[in-house]
């Protein structure tokens, strides 16, 4: 956009500048169009939707519909409809002092219209940015047609205007989202009598308050998101409002481990940590993201409801700062996670599975040592094999053990790494490098995959644990 239309403060001005506006629709549309000529990303920061959601939000701006996302929970839905004003102008104008962002050239509000006949070219404008033509509401039953659509002013009343007189309404949510985009979240949990209060917003465009008689061709492009489950336990889209939804758009989980760790990285909390260095192991970024994979695949745990892709991220960040606490505490410079870290996870996991039969009598924190079971398994046959480790083994045979504890210094593992013939070798299939805080990682992987592939017996003693044959 030419930033000198910013000085522009006239319709007049406006006019002699050859400024030309355009529907929403229509300028999203354009402004997608650019975007994939250029070869720019949609949605920059949404990972793993590139063959699947991207696409289809494409075609529906490019058709100019309306869209609902529909996916469990932790799926990206809020983030991805946030990021559409992206696609809206700069800036547009809109008269001063109007609430519903009316359009210069053709105002649809009375108090607009009355002043364009006044003034003429010289009504008053000003421009508006695109952060301010998106208009977000969460649905509850507590949600009204008075907070979406309009209500009449009692003040206004009071103040000496007649009940006819259109500008005794006070308008609510979507008509003050005119030429922008309105999003509703949770969509079913709107009372079936505000739903059908949007029939018309969506599809003549226009609003009607009690028995006013105003047309107002609102110019607003609608979407919303909802979870499958909702439609059977908290509410319902009536089929008429689904209808008019252009676009119904399923979002999922990452379909990759690659993908499910980019959004763990991208998303965990980054607090400032002056005195040490934070440097997580690949295999444990693997461990942490195998985890909820395992959870989704899980026949206990109730799949209608979804395992979200924040457990992964609450697991990361958890297993960080266990790491931390112990960093801290020995006065190391390197937080590296471990294995041994990963009971943490128990309490970022547990309360965001749902079970499938909660009264039977199971332990959820039992449900989420079988699943880390599997996580570590795994991510251990991905870099080692237990035929090649048969030296290793052998250390053990004579009653030797090994202790590890979450609690203990890096330098502690450098002994055993020394002793253990064939060890070293194992650790370096993992690339720590020469960091301790890496090895100590690698070692507890070794002994913790050889534990769960029933070669090594694993006894807990006060706080550590001891590996034997």
């Amino acid at each position: 956009m030419d930033q000198s239309l910013l000085s522009i403060r006239t319709l007049g001005e406006l006019r002699r500048a050859g400024y030309e506006t355009s529907a929403v629709r229509v300028e999203m549309r354009d402004n997608l169009v650019g975007k994939l000529r250029r070869g720019e990303a949609l949605l920059p920061g949404i990972i793993g939707y590139d063959d699947t959601v991207l696409r289809e939000i494409e075609n529906g701006i490019l058709a100019g519909h309306h869209m609902i996302f529909l996916g469990q929970r932790g799926q990206a839905k809020s983030r991805v409809i946030r990021l559409l004003p992206s696609l809206l102008d700069e800036f547009v104008p809109v008269v001063q002092g109007c609430e519903l962002n009316d359009n210069p050239y053709a105002p649809i509000c009375r108090r607009c219209r009355s002043m364009l006949a006044e003034q003429g070219d010289g009504l008053p404008i000003t421009w508006l940015g695109r952060e301010h033509r998106y208009a977000e509401k969460l649905a509850t039953p507590d949600v009204s047609v008075a907070d979406l659509i309009g209500e009449v002013d009692p003040i206004k009343v009071a103040e000496g205007r007649y009940l006819a007189d259109e500008e005794t309404i006070h308008y609510g949510l979507i008509p003050r989202a005119n030429r922008g985009i309105f999003a509703i979240n949770e969509l079913p949990d709107l009372v079936e009598k505000v739903q059908v209060g949007l029939f018309n917003l969506m599809e003549e465009r226009d609003v009607q308050i009690k028995g006013y008689k105003v047309r107002l061709p609102l110019d607003v492009v609608f979407v919303a998101s909802a979870n499958p489950e909702d439609y059977t336990s908290r509410g319902r889209i009536i089929t008429p409002l689904k209808d008019r939804f252009d676009l119904q758009i399923r979002t999922h989980y990452p379909r990759t481990l690659a993908d499910e760790i980019a959004i763990m990285e991208q998303e965990a909390m980054r607090l400032p940590r002056a005195d040490a260095q934070v440097i997580v192991p690949p295999f444990m970024k693997e461990i942490i993201a195998q985890l909820t994979f395992e959870a989704r695949a899980c026949s206990e745990i109730n799949h209608s409801s979804g395992v979200s892709v924040r457990v992964t991220i609450n697991n990361y960040e958890s297993v960080i700062a266990n790491a931390e606490r112990r960093a801290t505490r020995n006065r190391e410079s390197e937080i590296a996670p471990r294995p041994s870290d990963l009971y943490s996870a128990y309490a970022s996991t547990a309360g965001k599975l749902e079970l499938e039969y909660p009264a039977d009598g199971r332990n959820e924190e039992e449900l989420i040592e079988r699943l880390l079971n599997r996580a570590v398994t795994k991510v251990f046959d991905r870099y080692l094999k237990v035929e090649a480790l048969k030296p290793v083994l052998t250390y053990f045979q004579p009653g030797r053990g090994v202790e590890v504890s979450d609690e203990v210094p890096a330098a502690d593992y450098l002994e055993p790494l020394r002793e253990i013939k064939g060890l070293r070798e194992a650790v370096g299939a993992l690339k720590p490098g020469e960091s301790p805080g890496l090895i100590a990682a690698a070692v507890e992987l070794v002994l913790e995959g050889l534990h769960l592939h029933k070669k090594l017996n694993k006894e807990r003693r006060n706080g550590r644990f001891a590996y034997r044959a």
